[in-house]
């Protein structure tokens, strides 16, 4: 095996693109929910205002875990994701802490990297000391436009790896960019389109510390 292509090289590489911004390292996120009974009209607005308008929304079916790492001052949030509609790997997400900093921001910033893993990323994490928080199953649609990531999902609870019961009578729903950091013009992009997806529903900087 080569050099270029040892295990060393290719984490040498994953740190240099991260300290020149290659990688987009940084989730710029708004967040809201609608009652079942409005979704319609909502999913309605979102196909004429995206990019997806020909072939319609994109289903989605996952199942998602969250683990924690408890350190000495600090905890880490690693998430586990498997499509259960159609064949594809295991996602292996790391989220980061919101940033704090401007307030006059329109939207939360935090970290987050994503990895194409195997089916043993789940016994690999237990084995690491990670816990399993909790899991649930999220079923919706996704529409996209330009950059921008909208979905509008039902989260439900999860028994024996079989989704059960809806835990709200509303949905979910996301405006959220993956990009490299430095990039706070995107903000002003999502709250243009939050602001055309009103007075359906309210897309807002989410301040969990504040809901806890």
């Amino acid at each position: 095996m080569s050099a270029q292509n040892t295990p060393i090289s290719t984490l040498e590489g994953l740190s240099q693109a991260l300290k020149c911004n290659i990688i987009p390292n940084q989730e710029y996120l708004l967040q809201g929910s609608i009652l079942d009974s409005q979704v319609e009209h909502l999913l309605h607005r979102l196909k004429g205002l995206c990019d997806n308008v020909d072939s319609g929304p994109e289903p989605f079916h996952d199942h998602e875990i969250c683990f924690s790492l408890r350190g000495q001052n600090q905890q880490l949030q690693l998430r586990v994701r498997k499509a259960q509609d159609v064949d594809a790997p295991f996602q292996l997400r790391y989220i980061g802490q919101p940033e704090v900093g401007d307030r006059s921001r329109p939207t939360l910033i935090r970290s987050s990297i994503d990895i194409s893993c195997t089916a043993s990323v789940i016994e690999f994490l237990q084995e690491l000391g990670c816990r399993i928080d909790f899991e649930y199953a999220n079923r919706g649609y996704m529409f996209r436009k330009g950059r921008m990531k909208i979905t509008v999902s039902k989260i439900f609870k999860v028994i024996g790896l079989q989704p059960t019961d809806p835990i709200s009578q509303s949905y979910l729903v996301e405006l959220s960019i993956l990009a490299p950091s430095g990039q706070d013009v995107i903000g002003e992009e999502m709250r243009i389109l939050a602001e055309q997806l009103k007075p359906l529903v309210q897309l807002e900087k989410i301040d969990y510390k504040r809901a806890l």
